[in-house]
């Protein structure tokens, strides 16, 4: 192999290696104030509640951890907006809530029904 053409897969191989350390890196970080979406049981259902029953898990972590366990594990916002652009958060979550059903949805708090109870989710920040 031409000394050329190996010093360009390096060059490819540390820009792969690089990318995948860019796509990982940020879920890792623990930088600032913790959010947890928390889920509180409400006793009237309010119109355009979504229907989170068949939520998908994979999809929905933080809301449906929330409404199994009435909170949510933690996620670290970066200070630079950096990491939002890579790991899903729950700002995520709350918008897509928000594309199913518009009226459920009011900055950081939502409605939703699970199983016949209707739940208030809310992000809160709590310090670390």
């Amino acid at each position: 192999m031409r000394r050329v053409t190996r010093n360009a897969v390096l060059v490819l191989l540390a820009v792969g290696a690089l990318l995948l350390a860019l796509g990982a890196l940020p879920g890792l970080l623990r930088s600032g104030d913790p959010y947890y979406v928390t889920a509180t049981p409400v006793e009237d259902t309010p119109a355009g509640a979504v229907n989170a029953t068949d939520l998908p898990e994979q999809r929905y972590p933080y809301t449906t951890a929330a409404i199994a366990d009435g909170e949510s594990e933690a996620y670290y916002r970066g200070p630079t907006g950096f990491k939002e652009a890579f790991t899903h958060s729950p700002f995520d979550e709350f918008d897509a809530l928000a594309v199913r059903a518009g009226g459920a949805v009011e900055e950081e708090v939502a409605y939703v029904t699970h199983e016949g109870r209707t739940y208030r989710l809310e992000v809160v920040q709590r310090g670390g």
